[in-house]
């Protein structure tokens, strides 16, 4: 563990949907001055996500849903573009992801392939989400996805052209930081001949 970092205590805020803790701890300085600080932490569990390609019809596979924290930050209408992902919810993260895209996008995928994870926003979250991709086609697809209704989820499945998709990041109708993360891997690794 980090010598740097000691004293840590936890204060249970909130553990509502999530858990929010209030973590207070003394930690090290460069100039080996010791401060106390402390630092509000959300717990909602790790995630996974994943990009579905088509190298012949050159489209990918990203779902639109509402999204109340952008609402209440300006989204008017709350709207996301988004990549398939979920929480895992006690799965490994590869079990999730199969399981989240038959869910969401009514595809029946085999494999996914993990290419990176990464902390989204690590100032305040402890969330690690792991990133898949995997390619689809039509023969795949054994439902209509749209979430389930057990929770509530009310999903579109968008079919994209993989430049379509590339120019809404640079429209701003993708703000969404893992699906933008996928679609620049995609780009850099040229999944899309």
């Amino acid at each position: 563990m980090n010598p740097k970092v000691k004293h840590i205590k936890t204060q249970l805020l909130s553990s509502d949907w999530y858990t929010l803790n209030k973590v207070t701890f003394d930690y090290q300085l460069h100039n080996g001055s010791w401060v106390n600080q402390s630092r509000e932490c959300y717990d909602r569990g790790n995630g996974a996500c994943i990009l579905l390609y088509n190298t012949t019809k050159k489209t990918v596979i990203l779902v639109k849903q509402f999204r109340m924290p952008t609402y209440v930050n300006g989204n008017a209408y709350g709207l996301m573009i988004e990549a398939c992902a979920g929480v895992l919810d006690g799965d490994d993260p590869i079990t999730c992801i199969i399981k989240e895209t038959e869910e969401e996008t009514g595809y029946q995928i085999k494999n996914a392939h993990k290419i990176f994870e990464s902390y989204m926003s690590p100032g305040a979250v402890t969330e690690i989400i792991h990133f898949f991709i995997a390619e689809y086609d039509d023969l795949m697809k054994i439902n209509s996805g749209g979430g389930l209704d057990a929770e509530h989820e009310d999903i579109e499945v968008l079919e994209i052209g993989f430049k379509q998709a590339i120019q809404m990041i640079k429209t701003g109708e993708i703000k969404d930081a893992k699906t933008i993360m996928l679609l620049q891997y995609a780009l850099i690794n040229k999944l899309m001949p």
